[in-house]
């Protein structure tokens, strides 16, 4: 029962095909984040790592595993989110879905879960690699110019970051020098 419930609406969903590219329009959001990412060589080195294939696409476990954060989701919520949203639909790279008001999730939460166990340091760190080599090679980003904050803040936060003390260093180095 498990494998065929989390097929079911790959093998018969009973209503109209519907391409997906359709519904969301090219500036969305969803849309320009899916179309950053470097999706074969991210799925290519999931798929390497992994010796037991899940039953769901690995390009939808990854893009759910991705956007689960983006959009700041439990697993049962991106899960669900992901039978209506033709954008996130986008996003996990379906590109043709049947309309079937029966099925509750194309993904249930379990497998997203079992994927996320999967996920190991080194493997994460073959992911960062290859989408950071792909936006730097399309000029998305400059090694010259990039800080990372690795911790998340709300914008106007008080908490003191390695960024913004470089960011404080640096704008009273340019005080001092423009003074001079």
């Amino acid at each position: 029962m498990g494998i065929v419930r989390q097929l079911q609406h790959w093998l018969g969903g009973s209503g109209p095909r519907i391409r997906v590219s359709d519904f969301v329009p090219s500036d969305h959001y969803l849309r320009l984040f899916a179309d950053t990412f470097s999706w074969a060589e991210m799925v290519e080195a999931v798929e390497r790592s992994m010796a037991r294939r899940f039953p769901i696409s690995t390009r939808v476990l990854l893009a759910l595993e991705l956007l689960k954060a983006e959009l700041s989701c439990s697993d049962e919520q991106i899960c669900s989110r992901l039978r209506t949203d033709f954008a996130l639909m986008y996003a996990c790279g379906i590109q043709d879905v049947q309309a079937d008001v029966h099925q509750a999730h194309f993904v249930l939460p379990e497998v997203l879960c079992r994927f996320r166990s999967r996920l190991d340091d080194a493997l994460m760190e073959e992911l960062l690699q290859i989408q950071a080599t792909a936006a730097l090679d399309a000029g998305l980003v400059s090694p010259e110019h990039l800080v990372v904050d690795t911790y998340a803040s709300e914008q106007g936060s008080q908490r003191v970051t390695d960024a913004t003390t470089l960011y404080k260093a640096k704008k009273s180095r340019r005080n001092s020098t423009k003074r001079r």
